[in-house]
């Protein structure tokens, strides 16, 4: 159910990405996080918005001790979504460099099926305070809603030390991520 062993990079994102100069990491954050694609058997796919920060993002989150990458992806999928999940399979992974505040992240990228939706999530203080609520949306409408995010991307009005320079690059990542899928299933 989704070996994480020898997975494709989908992405390297770094400060370059955004037109900076790149900083090397030092001593790094290190953070391991899964995230993904949720699809409904109706096609669309679910995003996280927040709506006080103009952020689309896709749904996940950190991987906690003694979690497997899969393991932490169905429990994000269920605090986020509300929703469990069957045919969950490894696309891979990507990794962000942010040189500005020496933090690296890897995170495992999974696709699901919904085969059940509770109607209940359970957002953290921080994202209720976000404005955070899923959003249910066709593949097109994910890559526009990623790609303008981008452009209209607000600070948080609950964490000071969420910049939009990290935000930047949390959507950047699920942007290259549905492009990803995208190129992957287009012939299935």
């Amino acid at each position: 159910m989704g070996n994480t062993e020898n997975l494709e990079c989908i992405k390297v994102v770094t400060d370059e990405d955004f037109g900076l100069e790149n900083t090397p990491l030092v001593n790094p954050y290190k953070r391991y996080g899964a995230r993904g694609i949720i699809y409904r058997e109706d096609g669309k796919v679910a995003l996280l918005y927040k709506e006080k920060m103009k952020e689309y993002k896709l749904v996940g989150g950190g991987i906690d001790e003694g979690e497997t990458p899969i393991e932490a992806f169905e429990r994000e999928c269920m605090e986020e979504a509300g929703v469990e999940l069957i045919n969950i399979t490894p696309l891979g992974y990507t990794e962000e460099k942010k040189g500005r505040t020496d933090f690296y992240q890897k995170s495992y990228v999974f696709m699901g099926e919904v085969s059940f939706d509770t109607g209940e999530v359970h957002f953290t203080e921080k994202e209720k305070g976000e404005g955070a609520k899923i959003v249910w949306v066709s593949i097109d409408e994910a890559m526009n809603l990623l790609g303008s995010s981008l452009d209209n991307l607000l600070d948080s009005p609950v964490d000071e030390s969420e910049s939009l320079y990290s935000t930047r690059f949390v959507v950047y990542r699920d942007r290259c991520i549905m492009e990803y899928y995208i190129s992957k299933t287009k012939n299935t």
